[in-house]
Protein backbone atom coordinates (compact mmCIF):
# COMPACT_ATOMS: atom_id res chain seq x y z
CA UNK A 1 0.00 0.00 0.00
CA UNK A 2 1.30 3.50 -0.72
CA UNK A 3 2.48 5.12 2.01
CA UNK A 4 0.09 8.04 1.46
CA UNK A 5 -2.32 6.31 0.62
CA UNK A 6 -4.61 6.16 3.98
CA UNK A 7 -4.18 10.52 4.09
CA UNK A 8 -6.38 10.45 0.91
CA UNK A 9 -9.41 9.43 2.55
CA UNK A 10 -8.75 12.16 5.04
CA UNK A 11 -6.94 14.84 3.18
CA UNK A 12 -7.68 17.88 5.40
CA UNK A 13 -6.62 15.72 8.77
CA UNK A 14 -3.22 14.90 6.84
CA UNK A 15 -2.79 18.65 5.68
CA UNK A 16 -2.98 19.62 8.78
CA UNK A 17 -0.49 17.60 10.35
CA UNK A 18 1.86 18.12 7.60
CA UNK A 19 1.54 22.04 8.34
CA UNK A 20 2.42 21.64 12.16
CA UNK A 21 4.96 19.05 11.52
CA UNK A 22 6.52 21.76 8.98
CA UNK A 23 5.26 21.42 5.75
CA UNK A 24 8.43 21.78 2.89
CA UNK A 25 9.29 22.13 -0.36
CA UNK A 26 10.78 20.24 -3.07
CA UNK A 27 11.84 20.83 -6.57
CA UNK A 28 10.33 18.85 -9.90
CA UNK A 29 12.65 19.05 -13.27
CA UNK A 30 10.19 18.12 -16.04
CA UNK A 31 10.57 18.18 -19.62
CA UNK A 32 7.42 18.89 -20.84
CA UNK A 33 7.69 22.52 -20.78
CA UNK A 34 4.87 23.59 -23.11
CA UNK A 35 2.83 26.20 -21.54
CA UNK A 36 0.03 23.95 -21.49
CA UNK A 37 1.80 21.07 -20.55
CA UNK A 38 3.25 23.29 -17.40
CA UNK A 39 -0.21 24.40 -16.19
CA UNK A 40 -1.41 20.31 -15.71
CA UNK A 41 1.74 19.94 -13.99
CA UNK A 42 1.78 22.69 -11.74
CA UNK A 43 -2.52 22.05 -11.02
CA UNK A 44 -1.03 18.36 -10.21
CA UNK A 45 1.54 19.94 -7.43
CA UNK A 46 -1.43 22.23 -5.87
CA UNK A 47 -3.31 18.79 -5.30
CA UNK A 48 -0.32 17.19 -3.85
CA UNK A 49 -0.36 20.28 -1.79
CA UNK A 50 -3.50 20.38 -0.81
CA UNK A 51 -3.37 16.77 0.16
CA UNK A 52 0.28 17.09 1.92
CA UNK A 53 0.91 20.38 2.96
CA UNK A 54 4.35 20.31 1.06
CA UNK A 55 4.77 22.67 -2.11
CA UNK A 56 6.40 21.24 -5.48
CA UNK A 57 7.94 23.82 -7.40
CA UNK A 58 7.47 22.80 -10.80
CA UNK A 59 11.00 23.63 -13.15
CA UNK A 60 10.97 23.53 -16.74
CA UNK A 61 14.35 22.10 -18.11
CA UNK A 62 14.71 22.23 -22.32
CA UNK A 63 15.03 17.65 -22.95
CA UNK A 64 17.96 18.32 -24.66
CA UNK A 65 19.57 19.99 -21.93
CA UNK A 66 18.72 17.67 -19.61
CA UNK A 67 22.22 15.67 -19.37
CA UNK A 68 24.42 18.05 -18.89
CA UNK A 69 22.49 20.11 -16.03
CA UNK A 70 21.82 16.69 -14.06
CA UNK A 71 25.37 16.50 -14.59
CA UNK A 72 26.63 20.27 -13.11
CA UNK A 73 24.06 19.93 -10.40
CA UNK A 74 25.31 16.61 -9.36
CA UNK A 75 28.90 17.90 -8.91
CA UNK A 76 27.47 21.14 -7.36
CA UNK A 77 25.12 18.96 -4.88
CA UNK A 78 22.32 21.18 -5.98
CA UNK A 79 19.89 18.22 -7.78
CA UNK A 80 16.14 18.73 -7.88
CA UNK A 81 14.28 16.21 -5.42
CA UNK A 82 12.37 14.76 -8.53
CA UNK A 83 13.33 14.43 -12.34
CA UNK A 84 11.17 13.57 -15.12
CA UNK A 85 13.48 11.79 -17.38
CA UNK A 86 14.01 10.12 -20.75
CA UNK A 87 15.10 6.03 -20.07
CA UNK A 88 18.53 6.85 -21.45
CA UNK A 89 19.17 8.68 -18.27
CA UNK A 90 17.82 5.84 -15.83
CA UNK A 91 20.94 3.53 -15.92
CA UNK A 92 23.80 5.71 -16.24
CA UNK A 93 22.58 7.96 -13.72
CA UNK A 94 21.66 5.26 -11.49
CA UNK A 95 25.26 3.94 -12.12
CA UNK A 96 27.08 7.54 -11.50
CA UNK A 97 25.11 8.43 -8.06
CA UNK A 98 22.73 10.77 -9.85
CA UNK A 99 19.34 8.41 -8.61
CA UNK A 100 18.31 7.22 -5.44
CA UNK A 101 17.72 3.59 -6.64
CA UNK A 102 16.54 2.42 -2.55
CA UNK A 103 13.85 5.17 -2.88
CA UNK A 104 13.02 4.66 -6.26
CA UNK A 105 11.92 0.47 -5.69
CA UNK A 106 10.46 1.88 -2.41
CA UNK A 107 7.85 3.46 -3.97
CA UNK A 108 7.18 0.57 -6.75
CA UNK A 109 6.94 -2.13 -4.40
CA UNK A 110 4.78 0.98 -2.24
CA UNK A 111 2.60 0.83 -5.06
CA UNK A 112 3.16 -2.87 -6.18
CA UNK A 113 5.02 -3.61 -9.25
CA UNK A 114 1.81 -6.30 -10.56
CA UNK A 115 0.26 -3.35 -11.11
CA UNK A 116 3.02 -1.63 -13.60
CA UNK A 117 3.51 -2.80 -17.17
CA UNK A 118 6.36 -5.40 -17.05
CA UNK A 119 8.19 -3.84 -19.79
CA UNK A 120 8.42 -0.53 -18.33
CA UNK A 121 9.65 -1.77 -14.97
CA UNK A 122 12.39 -3.83 -16.81
CA UNK A 123 13.98 -1.23 -18.16
CA UNK A 124 14.62 0.59 -15.25
CA UNK A 125 15.99 -3.05 -13.25
CA UNK A 126 18.73 -2.04 -11.36
CA UNK A 127 21.25 -4.05 -9.29
CA UNK A 128 17.72 -6.23 -7.47
CA UNK A 129 15.44 -2.86 -7.54
CA UNK A 130 14.65 -0.22 -9.92
CA UNK A 131 16.51 3.00 -10.70
CA UNK A 132 13.31 4.84 -11.74
CA UNK A 133 9.58 4.73 -11.40
CA UNK A 134 7.61 4.83 -15.12
CA UNK A 135 5.00 6.82 -15.37
CA UNK A 136 4.33 6.63 -18.82
CA UNK A 137 5.11 5.79 -22.27
CA UNK A 138 4.32 4.90 -26.21
CA UNK A 139 4.70 2.40 -28.53
CA UNK A 140 5.31 2.41 -32.28
CA UNK A 141 2.99 0.94 -33.91
CA UNK A 142 1.95 -0.80 -37.77
CA UNK A 143 -1.18 1.61 -38.72
CA UNK A 144 -2.73 -0.16 -41.20
CA UNK A 145 -6.14 0.12 -43.34
CA UNK A 146 -8.27 -2.83 -40.88
CA UNK A 147 -11.16 -2.25 -43.54
CA UNK A 148 -8.66 -3.38 -46.60
CA UNK A 149 -7.77 -5.95 -44.48
CA UNK A 150 -11.46 -7.38 -43.53
CA UNK A 151 -12.41 -6.92 -47.26
CA UNK A 152 -9.51 -9.31 -48.38
CA UNK A 153 -9.10 -11.86 -45.63
CA UNK A 154 -6.14 -11.04 -44.10
CA UNK A 155 -4.86 -11.22 -40.70
CA UNK A 156 -3.83 -8.19 -39.02
CA UNK A 157 0.00 -7.53 -39.39
CA UNK A 158 1.23 -8.81 -36.33
CA UNK A 159 4.22 -10.79 -38.22
CA UNK A 160 6.85 -10.52 -41.21
CA UNK A 161 4.66 -13.01 -42.84
CA UNK A 162 1.26 -11.43 -42.29
CA UNK A 163 2.65 -8.13 -43.28
CA UNK A 164 3.71 -9.34 -46.31
CA UNK A 165 0.81 -11.51 -47.33
CA UNK A 166 -1.12 -7.83 -47.06
CA UNK A 167 1.62 -6.19 -49.41
CA UNK A 168 0.91 -8.80 -52.03
CA UNK A 169 -2.56 -8.78 -51.81
CA UNK A 170 -3.11 -4.99 -51.60
CA UNK A 171 -0.19 -3.61 -53.70
CA UNK A 172 -1.67 -1.52 -56.27
CA UNK A 173 0.37 1.51 -57.01
CA UNK A 174 0.09 4.28 -57.12
CA UNK A 175 -4.02 3.99 -56.30
CA UNK A 176 -2.38 1.51 -53.50
CA UNK A 177 1.13 1.12 -52.17
CA UNK A 178 1.49 -1.60 -49.52
CA UNK A 179 3.61 -0.28 -47.40
CA UNK A 180 5.27 3.00 -47.02
CA UNK A 181 8.83 1.88 -45.33
CA UNK A 182 11.56 4.53 -44.29
CA UNK A 183 14.08 5.01 -46.26
CA UNK A 184 15.87 8.46 -45.65
CA UNK A 185 19.00 7.12 -44.40
CA UNK A 186 19.62 10.52 -42.28
CA UNK A 187 16.34 10.66 -41.06
CA UNK A 188 16.16 9.54 -37.49
CA UNK A 189 12.99 7.80 -37.92
CA UNK A 190 14.62 5.19 -40.56
CA UNK A 191 16.39 4.27 -37.27
CA UNK A 192 13.86 4.04 -34.94
CA UNK A 193 11.53 2.19 -37.33
CA UNK A 194 14.90 -0.43 -38.36
CA UNK A 195 15.29 -0.87 -34.70
CA UNK A 196 11.18 -2.07 -34.16
CA UNK A 197 11.43 -4.17 -37.29
CA UNK A 198 15.26 -5.40 -35.99
CA UNK A 199 13.73 -6.19 -32.31
CA UNK A 200 10.63 -7.99 -33.83
CA UNK A 201 12.97 -10.51 -35.31
CA UNK A 202 15.25 -10.99 -32.20
CA UNK A 203 17.87 -9.35 -33.41
CA UNK A 204 20.31 -6.69 -31.52
CA UNK A 205 24.09 -5.70 -32.25
CA UNK A 206 24.65 -5.19 -28.59
CA UNK A 207 24.70 -8.17 -25.93
CA UNK A 208 25.72 -8.03 -21.97
CA UNK A 209 29.54 -7.33 -23.15
CA UNK A 210 28.58 -4.70 -25.61
CA UNK A 211 28.83 -5.44 -29.21
CA UNK A 212 27.76 -8.16 -30.40
CA UNK A 213 28.05 -9.29 -33.74
CA UNK A 214 24.97 -9.31 -35.45
CA UNK A 215 24.30 -13.99 -36.53
CA UNK A 216 23.72 -13.61 -40.17
CA UNK A 217 21.06 -15.75 -40.67
CA UNK A 218 18.21 -13.82 -38.72
CA UNK A 219 19.71 -10.69 -40.00
CA UNK A 220 19.24 -11.32 -43.39
CA UNK A 221 15.64 -11.83 -42.53
CA UNK A 222 15.15 -9.11 -41.42
CA UNK A 223 17.41 -7.38 -44.44
CA UNK A 224 14.92 -9.25 -46.60
CA UNK A 225 11.81 -8.04 -45.00
CA UNK A 226 12.52 -4.53 -44.90
CA UNK A 227 13.44 -4.89 -48.75
CA UNK A 228 10.25 -6.19 -49.59
CA UNK A 229 8.18 -3.64 -47.41
CA UNK A 230 10.48 -1.00 -49.23
CA UNK A 231 9.77 -2.27 -53.04
CA UNK A 232 6.33 -2.31 -52.14
CA UNK A 233 6.47 1.51 -51.01
CA UNK A 234 6.56 4.94 -53.36
CA UNK A 235 10.14 5.86 -54.71
CA UNK A 236 12.10 8.33 -53.48
CA UNK A 237 14.33 9.39 -49.67
CA UNK A 238 11.12 8.56 -47.64
CA UNK A 239 10.48 9.14 -43.82
CA UNK A 240 7.75 10.22 -41.46
CA UNK A 241 5.98 12.81 -43.72
CA UNK A 242 5.40 10.82 -46.87
CA UNK A 243 4.37 7.62 -44.75
CA UNK A 244 1.54 10.13 -42.92
CA UNK A 245 0.51 11.91 -46.07
CA UNK A 246 -0.44 8.81 -47.97
CA UNK A 247 -1.93 6.81 -45.13
CA UNK A 248 -3.96 9.88 -45.09
CA UNK A 249 -4.46 9.89 -48.72
CA UNK A 250 -6.17 6.68 -48.74
CA UNK A 251 -3.29 5.65 -50.58
CA UNK A 252 -1.51 3.02 -48.24
CA UNK A 253 -2.46 -0.14 -46.89
CA UNK A 254 0.29 0.02 -43.78
CA UNK A 255 2.77 2.55 -42.35
CA UNK A 256 4.57 2.29 -39.47
CA UNK A 257 4.32 5.59 -36.85
CA UNK A 258 3.82 6.68 -33.38
CA UNK A 259 1.02 6.83 -31.37
CA UNK A 260 1.17 11.09 -31.93
CA UNK A 261 -0.65 10.21 -35.46
CA UNK A 262 -3.86 9.11 -33.33
CA UNK A 263 -5.33 12.64 -33.29
CA UNK A 264 -4.83 13.32 -36.52
CA UNK A 265 -6.23 10.56 -37.92
CA UNK A 266 -9.74 11.69 -36.61
CA UNK A 267 -9.52 14.81 -38.11
CA UNK A 268 -8.52 16.91 -34.67
CA UNK A 269 -5.74 18.54 -35.89
CA UNK A 270 -6.05 21.02 -38.69
CA UNK A 271 -2.42 21.34 -39.81
CA UNK A 272 -2.50 17.77 -40.35
CA UNK A 273 -5.54 16.38 -41.83
CA UNK A 274 -7.16 13.29 -43.38
CA UNK A 275 -7.68 13.60 -46.79
CA UNK A 276 -9.30 10.24 -47.58
CA UNK A 277 -12.60 12.69 -48.09
CA UNK A 278 -14.07 15.81 -48.79
CA UNK A 279 -14.02 16.89 -44.83
CA UNK A 280 -10.80 17.22 -42.81
CA UNK A 281 -12.73 16.82 -39.79
CA UNK A 282 -13.92 13.61 -40.33
CA UNK A 283 -13.15 10.73 -38.23
CA UNK A 284 -13.81 8.37 -40.88
CA UNK A 285 -10.12 7.33 -41.37
CA UNK A 286 -10.18 6.41 -37.72
CA UNK A 287 -12.84 4.12 -38.02
CA UNK A 288 -11.45 2.23 -41.30
CA UNK A 289 -7.71 2.26 -39.05
CA UNK A 290 -6.08 -0.83 -36.80
CA UNK A 291 -2.96 -0.77 -34.94
CA UNK A 292 -0.21 -3.45 -33.86
CA UNK A 293 2.19 -2.73 -31.32
CA UNK A 294 4.34 -6.41 -31.04
CA UNK A 295 4.70 -8.22 -34.71
CA UNK A 296 7.40 -11.25 -35.13
CA UNK A 297 9.73 -12.05 -37.14
CA UNK A 298 10.70 -15.78 -37.99
CA UNK A 299 13.35 -16.27 -35.59
CA UNK A 300 11.43 -14.36 -32.88
CA UNK A 301 7.72 -16.16 -32.33
CA UNK A 302 7.02 -14.31 -29.38
CA UNK A 303 8.06 -10.49 -31.05
CA UNK A 304 8.68 -7.29 -29.59
CA UNK A 305 7.09 -3.92 -29.14
CA UNK A 306 9.47 -0.62 -29.24
CA UNK A 307 8.93 2.01 -26.84
CA UNK A 308 9.48 4.98 -25.24
CA UNK A 309 9.19 5.05 -22.07
CA UNK A 310 9.45 8.16 -19.23
CA UNK A 311 10.65 7.89 -15.70
CA UNK A 312 10.79 9.71 -12.37
CA UNK A 313 14.21 9.84 -10.58
CA UNK A 314 14.50 10.19 -7.13
CA UNK A 315 17.43 12.14 -6.98
CA UNK A 316 20.60 11.22 -4.34
CA UNK A 317 19.92 15.13 -3.19
CA UNK A 318 15.82 14.52 -2.72
CA UNK A 319 14.04 14.97 0.41
CA UNK A 320 13.26 11.63 0.25
CA UNK A 321 10.40 11.37 2.20
CA UNK A 322 8.54 14.09 0.30
CA UNK A 323 9.87 13.38 -2.86
CA UNK A 324 8.71 9.72 -2.27
CA UNK A 325 5.25 10.83 -1.67
CA UNK A 326 5.04 12.89 -4.65
CA UNK A 327 5.90 11.11 -6.95
CA UNK A 328 3.40 7.80 -5.30
CA UNK A 329 0.69 10.58 -5.31
CA UNK A 330 1.59 11.58 -9.24
CA UNK A 331 1.25 7.87 -10.10
CA UNK A 332 -2.15 6.54 -8.01
CA UNK A 333 -4.48 9.83 -6.61
CA UNK A 334 -2.88 12.20 -9.46
CA UNK A 335 -2.42 9.76 -12.18
CA UNK A 336 -5.25 10.45 -14.68
CA UNK A 337 -4.05 13.98 -14.36
CA UNK A 338 -0.37 12.80 -15.14
CA UNK A 339 -1.56 11.53 -18.15
CA UNK A 340 -3.59 14.17 -19.27
CA UNK A 341 -0.42 16.13 -19.55
CA UNK A 342 -0.66 15.07 -23.51
CA UNK A 343 -2.81 11.40 -23.52
CA UNK A 344 -2.00 10.56 -26.61
CA UNK A 345 1.42 10.56 -26.34
CA UNK A 346 1.76 9.51 -22.51
CA UNK A 347 -0.12 5.21 -22.14
CA UNK A 348 -0.35 4.26 -19.17
CA UNK A 349 2.45 2.16 -17.65
CA UNK A 350 0.60 1.81 -14.58
CA UNK A 351 -3.35 0.02 -15.55
CA UNK A 352 -4.39 -0.04 -12.44
CA UNK A 353 -4.74 -1.01 -8.51
CA UNK A 354 -4.71 -3.85 -6.48
CA UNK A 355 -8.08 -3.22 -6.17
CA UNK A 356 -9.16 -2.04 -9.61
CA UNK A 357 -6.77 -3.57 -12.00
CA UNK A 358 -8.08 -1.34 -15.45
CA UNK A 359 -8.60 2.03 -13.24
CA UNK A 360 -6.23 4.01 -14.99
CA UNK A 361 -6.31 2.47 -18.46
CA UNK A 362 -9.99 3.00 -18.44
CA UNK A 363 -10.02 6.54 -17.44
CA UNK A 364 -7.03 7.53 -20.01
CA UNK A 365 -9.57 6.58 -22.41
CA UNK A 366 -11.50 8.61 -21.92
CA UNK A 367 -9.36 12.30 -21.61
CA UNK A 368 -9.70 14.07 -24.48
CA UNK A 369 -6.26 14.34 -27.55
CA UNK A 370 -6.34 16.53 -29.94
CA UNK A 371 -5.19 20.35 -31.02
CA UNK A 372 -7.90 22.36 -33.14
CA UNK A 373 -10.77 19.71 -31.84
CA UNK A 374 -10.61 17.58 -29.01
CA UNK A 375 -12.67 14.24 -27.95
CA UNK A 376 -11.50 10.86 -25.75
CA UNK A 377 -9.59 8.08 -27.73
CA UNK A 378 -12.29 5.94 -26.24
CA UNK A 379 -14.79 7.49 -28.58
CA UNK A 380 -12.18 7.65 -31.41
CA UNK A 381 -10.94 3.88 -31.09
CA UNK A 382 -12.45 1.01 -30.37
CA UNK A 383 -11.97 -1.07 -26.49
CA UNK A 384 -9.69 -4.02 -28.30
CA UNK A 385 -7.54 -1.17 -30.35
CA UNK A 386 -7.19 0.73 -26.83
CA UNK A 387 -6.09 -2.52 -25.51
CA UNK A 388 -3.57 -3.28 -28.44
CA UNK A 389 -2.59 0.30 -27.70
CA UNK A 390 -1.85 -0.24 -23.55
CA UNK A 391 -0.79 -3.89 -23.81
CA UNK A 392 2.56 -3.20 -25.94
CA UNK A 393 3.82 -1.71 -23.36
CA UNK A 394 3.68 -4.88 -21.40
CA UNK A 395 6.35 -6.34 -23.91
CA UNK A 396 8.07 -3.47 -24.72
CA UNK A 397 11.76 -3.14 -25.46
CA UNK A 398 14.95 -1.44 -26.74
CA UNK A 399 18.49 -2.31 -27.95
CA UNK A 400 20.87 -2.58 -24.92
CA UNK A 401 18.15 -1.96 -22.22
CA UNK A 402 18.23 -6.00 -20.67
CA UNK A 403 22.11 -5.48 -21.03
CA UNK A 404 22.53 -2.62 -19.95
CA UNK A 405 24.36 -1.77 -22.96
CA UNK A 406 22.02 0.90 -23.95
CA UNK A 407 24.09 3.89 -24.51
CA UNK A 408 25.92 2.07 -26.59
CA UNK A 409 23.44 0.73 -28.86
CA UNK A 410 22.06 4.69 -29.04
CA UNK A 411 25.56 5.53 -30.64
CA UNK A 412 25.58 2.99 -32.79
CA UNK A 413 22.23 3.93 -34.06
CA UNK A 414 23.06 8.03 -33.85
CA UNK A 415 25.94 6.50 -36.08
CA UNK A 416 23.21 5.74 -38.80
CA UNK A 417 25.50 2.75 -40.11
CA UNK A 418 22.97 0.47 -39.89
CA UNK A 419 20.69 3.26 -41.85
CA UNK A 420 23.19 3.42 -45.01
CA UNK A 421 24.18 -0.40 -45.14
CA UNK A 422 20.46 -1.42 -45.20
CA UNK A 423 19.61 1.58 -47.83
CA UNK A 424 22.41 -0.33 -49.92
CA UNK A 425 20.89 -3.63 -49.35
CA UNK A 426 17.91 -2.58 -50.67
CA UNK A 427 19.07 -0.29 -53.57
CA UNK A 428 20.89 -3.74 -54.72
CA UNK A 429 24.21 -2.39 -54.04
CA UNK A 430 25.28 -5.06 -51.60
CA UNK A 431 24.42 -8.91 -51.07
CA UNK A 432 22.71 -10.29 -48.00
CA UNK A 433 26.26 -11.58 -46.07
CA UNK A 434 28.56 -8.67 -46.98
CA UNK A 435 25.01 -6.08 -45.47
CA UNK A 436 25.87 -8.07 -42.04
CA UNK A 437 29.67 -8.06 -42.69
CA UNK A 438 29.51 -4.56 -42.91
CA UNK A 439 27.01 -3.76 -40.57
CA UNK A 440 29.62 -5.82 -37.82
CA UNK A 441 32.85 -3.95 -39.08
CA UNK A 442 31.03 -0.65 -38.42
CA UNK A 443 29.26 -0.96 -35.48
CA UNK A 444 32.22 -3.14 -33.99
CA UNK A 445 34.55 0.14 -34.03
CA UNK A 446 31.94 1.91 -32.29
CA UNK A 447 33.09 2.17 -28.46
Amino acid sequence: MPRYSYLLGAVSVFALTAVAAGADTIRFWTTEEQPERLARQEALAEQFQEATGHEVEVIPVTESDLGTRATAAFAAGDLPDVIYHTLQYALPWAEAGILDTDAATEVIEDLDPSTFAPGALEMAAYDGGYASVPVDGWTQMIVYRADLFEEAGLEPPTSYDAVLAAVDALHNPPDMYGFVAATKVDENFMSQVLEHVFLANGVSPVGPDGFQPLEEGPTIEVLDFYKAIAEASPPGELYWDQSRSLYFSGNAAMIIWSPFILDELAGLRDSAPPTITDDPTSTELASRTGIVTNFSGPSNPDGAAWADIRYFGITADANTDVAMQFVEFSMSDGYTETLAIAPEGKFPVRNGTPDNPTEYADAWATLDVGVDRRAPLGDLYDAAMIEEIVGGLDVAQRWGVADGQLALASRMINSQAINRIVRQYIDGEIDGPAAVAAMNEELGAIE
